[in-house]
């Protein structure tokens, strides 16, 4: 049975690099994936930010698991030379930081169209992104979410597929039941070929994200599967979204009351960590 690698958002925890560093040596996590940094979006930092935070965790003993980018994370038209250039500099960052794997996304439509019917488009930009990652060796992987083509198993197993490969997948089952979709079997299955690490995350199908193991997001299913499956081992990244994420509402395009409320971020988070060393 393959093992699991724990890592982490560690942005959920706090926003200051050094804090999230310590929190996670104090969790007993060694790996992180790295998003804001300091409060700011790794796209938009500098090339010593980077370093100096990869300082910080390196002394820490902290390793880096993924870059959660938000490449792809754009409505698809016009020539987006600006958002290319912003990714070949994300894939310098993962360089940097040691990481392989670099979460993306595909493409939201321009208003009075649907994604869904942009396929062309789509691929193409896709093909485009992994071009570039390639002269860097990283690993594109990409992330089921509202509203992009690959928000449903169905089209995101068609955009693997048609890359053969060169573009994997991040399994997040609590993004898939925000979808009415139920992550497990069915869509675990249609998608386990291509699965290069999960988020853990957990929802209802009524909307809300709640504490890991007190959704529909299946995730012991899930990740029992998967280790009596492939053949190494691999990253979870705990990725609880209770406290931090405000724009749940309009992403999931309804709103809800969340049954599970904190003091304040950390408090959310140190609960997502014990609710899942439980599954685990």
């Amino acid at each position: 049975m393959r093992n699991l690698i724990l890592s982490a958002f560690s942005d959920e925890y706090a926003s200051d690099t050094a804090e999230q560093a310590l929190a996670l040596r104090e969790f007993g996590i060694e790996y992180t994936e790295v998003r804001h940094l300091d409060g700011k979006n790794i796209s938009v930092l500098s090339e010593n930010e980077i370093l100096q935070a990869k300082s910080i965790f390196e002394q820490n003993g902290i390793r880096v698991s993924a870059i959660g980018s938000p490449i792809g994370k754009v409505v698809l038209e016009g020539s987006l030379a600006e958002h290319f250039a912003m990714a070949e500099r994300v894939f310098s960052y993962a360089n940097l930081l040691g990481a392989k794997y670099v979460r993306i996304f595909s493409f939201y439509a321009p208003a009075g169209k649907q994604i869904g019917e942009m396929r062309d488009e789509v691929f193409s930009a896709m093909s485009r992104l992994i071009c570039l990652s390639k002269q860097y060796n990283i690993t594109l992987c990409h992330e089921n979410e509202a509203n992009i083509y690959g928000d449903i198993p169905e089209r995101e197993h068609e955009l693997l597929c048609h890359f053969k490969g060169e573009l994997k997948c991040v399994f997040d089952m609590g993004n898939f039941v925000l979808e009415g979709v139920d992550p497990y079997p069915a869509a675990y299955e249609l998608l386990r070929d291509y699965i290069a690490y999960f988020h853990i995350k957990d929802a209802l199908f009524e909307g809300a994200i709640v504490p890991p193991g007190l959704g529909n997001a299946k995730i012991s299913e899930i990740l029992s599967a998967h280790q009596k499956t492939v053949g190494d081992d691999f990253f979870v990244c705990l990725e609880p979204h209770l406290e931090t994420f405000s724009g749940l509402n309009s992403l999931v395009g309804r709103s809800f009351k969340n049954p599970y409320r904190y003091s304040d971020q950390k408090a959310a988070f140190i609960d997502a960590v014990k609710k899942f060393r439980e599954i685990l």
